[in-house]
């Protein structure tokens, strides 16, 4: 639990250390990784936020090795309150009523999920066929790549109303879901005696390629979304479809049961329900009042 909090911290603070750095950046694209990724790197600040997020990611490996998946993802969400907290005070974005009902309903969710919960009752599996678990990161891949390009070619439409990045928050999420499962899978790997047999087990699984594929394009779809869209809405989508795919795919992928209790399975399963509902009713065009440029001072000719 002490894990999972400081994840929490850590990657709501990172993700607005980011936010907030490339706002002060040129406009960035996917279009130009090797330009965007020289663009960050030259940022003090984007680099603190990308250290705070490297630190939650060895916080979630020491969850990942106590919690079941489904709990983990459900004690993850908690971090939502303080992203929008920090959002508010560091970047001065403000949420609509319907956003804060719906980052209400998320919370209503997580309630569910740690309800569902009983110390001892859940077991942590260690292990999940690379095959099955092939299966279902691949194709989810793929869709987070295309829903993500899909966005971006409605986003260059002129004509087109401002977007809150719900498009973009469940593309990365996608990905985002591949790499915790991978996570998950990699804490599993280092529980072999001796760091050398260690090493080479963790090698011979798909695992650390399958961190590798979504860190890099996860890196660069995150932070040109970033740039467009309001950190308070993108993250939390990104967010509650990383935690639903990881908790619902994962917890299969890895053989992990579900609660045998009539209550805690209806908790956890409403939960999860309650916040896919949330997910699919989120509004999906920005508007939130946006600051207007300074008039231009008339002088005489």
């Amino acid at each position: 639990m002490a894990a999972a909090l400081l994840a929490n911290t850590l990657y709501s603070l990172g993700f607005v250390l980011e936010k907030r750095a490339l706002t002060a950046l040129p406009e960035v694209t996917i279009r130009q990784p090797g330009r965007l990724l020289r663009l960050v790197v030259g940022s003090p600040l984007w680099i603190g936020g990308s250290l705070a997020l490297a630190a939650g990611f060895a916080a979630q490996l020491v969850v990942y090795r106590t919690l079941p998946i489904a709990a983990a993802q459900g004690i993850f969400v908690s971090g939502l309150v303080l992203l929008v907290l920090l959002s508010a005070r560091l970047l001065g974005e403000e949420t609509s009523g319907r956003e804060r009902y719906a980052l209400g309903a998320i919370l209503l969710a997580l309630l569910m999920v740690v309800l569902s919960l009983r110390e001892g009752a859940d077991t942590v599996s260690q292990d999940a066929p690379y095959p099955l678990v092939l299966l279902v990161c691949v194709p989810s891949l793929a869709a987070g790549v295309w829903l993500y390009g899909s966005a971006e070619r409605r986003t260059r439409n002129r004509h087109r109303r401002p977007t809150t990045g719900v498009e973009y928050g469940v593309a990365v999420g996608l990905l985002y879901g591949v790499s915790s499962l991978a996570i998950k899978g990699v804490s599993s790997r280092l529980t072999t005696d001796g760091i050398g047999g260690a090493l080479l087990d963790l090698l011979s699984s798909p695992y650390p390629y399958l961190l590798a594929f979504t860190g890099v394009f996860g890196l660069v779809m995150s932070q040109a979304a970033l740039q467009r869209c309001r950190a308070s809405l993108i993250v939390p989508v990104c967010t509650t479809v990383t935690s639903l795919f990881t908790a619902v795919l994962g917890t299969l992928s890895f053989g992990e049961a579900l609660p045998d209790e009539p209550l805690r399975l209806a908790l956890r399963v409403a939960g999860t329900a309650l916040a896919v509902a949330v997910l699919l009713t989120m509004p999906k065009h920005d508007t939130s009042p946006r600051p207007s440029p300074p008039a231009k001072e008339l002088t005489s000719p």
